[in-house]
């Protein structure tokens, strides 16, 4: 998907809150992998995307730079930021931690609505890499929100803030992965990792919880370091 298919899944804006709102939606493409390393943002074209005007997109940008989620590229081009293979694997590191924690707490704090929410999304998931041609940018949009799904479980916003914060980075690297070509969705341990955390999470397992989604992650980073895309240094 192009920075241009992206920003057209999100149509014009009302005009209420603006800048909060455009950087909402930034958030969600970055957190959802529409957007992957390196991509460049032009402030205009997600001006007339939106249908808003230059200054609330410029404050979003700002924001997202703030957040380390953008950057501003020395000839001022704002962009994707290119992760070292040496961030990657810190960010990986931490997000095994604090999702393989949220994970176990959801195992013994999902109430039953929140338990069919994330087997919905986990048949939905399972079910895309089963067709010949399936679209990758669902997939990574299906991982994004079944992975929300049992973190917002946890009933911590708090953590689920702090996770975001995480995926806002992770986000466009897993273009790398599911993103990265239909085979890899057909046989990558992610539908077997989604299939285990929910099964834990139904038999309030908190360490097999964190166990599955602590394999989800770490298979992932795994394949992305092999094929290469992250920067040397």
């Amino acid at each position: 998907m192009t920075v241009a298919e992206a920003l057209t899944t999100i149509g014009p804006l009302e005009r209420e809150t603006l800048g909060d709102r455009v950087y909402g939606h930034l958030r969600e493409l970055l957190m959802s992998g529409r957007l992957a390393p390196g991509d460049k943002l032009s402030l205009r074209g997600t001006a007339e995307a939106m249908g808003v005007s230059m200054m609330p997109v410029r404050e979003a940008v700002s924001r997202l730079v703030a957040d380390r989620a953008l950057e501003v590229a020395p000839n001022r081009a704002v962009r994707v930021p290119i992760m070292t293979v040496e961030q990657f694997r810190e960010l990986t590191t931490v997000r095994i931690e604090i999702e393989g924690f949220a994970a176990e707490r959801a195992a013994s704090a999902a109430g039953p609505e929140d338990i069919a929410r994330i087997a919905s999304l986990e048949a939905a998931f399972r079910a895309l890499s089963l067709l010949a041609r399936p679209d990758l940018a669902e997939a990574v949009r299906l991982n994004k929100d079944l992975h929300f799904s049992i973190y917002e479980a946890t009933g911590l916003p708090t953590l689920a803030e702090i996770i975001g914060a995480l995926w806002l980075k992770a986000g466009p690297v897993l273009n790398l992965d599911l993103g990265a070509n239909p085979d890899r969705l057909a046989t990558g341990g992610a539908v077997r990792f989604h299939a285990d955390a929910l099964a834990a999470i139904r038999a309030g397992d908190g360490q097999g919880a964190r166990a599955a989604i602590a394999a989800d992650i770490r298979s992932a980073a795994d394949f992305i370091i092999a094929r290469g895309g992250l920067a040397a240094a």
